[in-house]
């Protein structure tokens, strides 16, 4: 089974992966969270953007194969989808839209 160290950097790759990310944006991310399910072979990682609410909640399998149904979590509505996005890099402010719009 891979380390939670790798479990979190897989959750982030999988997400820069996953919106065409560039490793510049990669500093953005940090884990809030993680943990192995106990008597399992997966961890769940959360991943934030620093300063903002919103968050991933993505499975990682012990070869470090992320399921692609992840989980998003935002406090905005729909009406809100801009909120706290000024600072951030183009790619971002695309991704937190498309997310807290219900992209998936």
């Amino acid at each position: 089974m891979i380390s939670q160290t790798d479990a979190e950097r897989c959750a982030i790759d999988f997400l820069m992966a996953e919106w065409e990310l560039s490793e510049a944006e990669r500093d953005w991310f940090i884990v809030v969270k993680s943990r192995a399910i106990p008597d399992s072979w997966w961890y769940f990682v959360e991943i934030a953007i620093k300063d903002l609410p919103d968050k991933w909640v993505i499975q990682v399998f012990e070869d470090g194969e992320c399921d692609p149904c992840y989980t998003f979590n935002s406090p905005f509505a729909e009406s809100e989808k801009m909120s706290q996005l000024e600072i951030l890099p183009q790619r971002l402010v695309t991704a937190l839209k498309e997310e807290r719009s219900g992209y998936i």
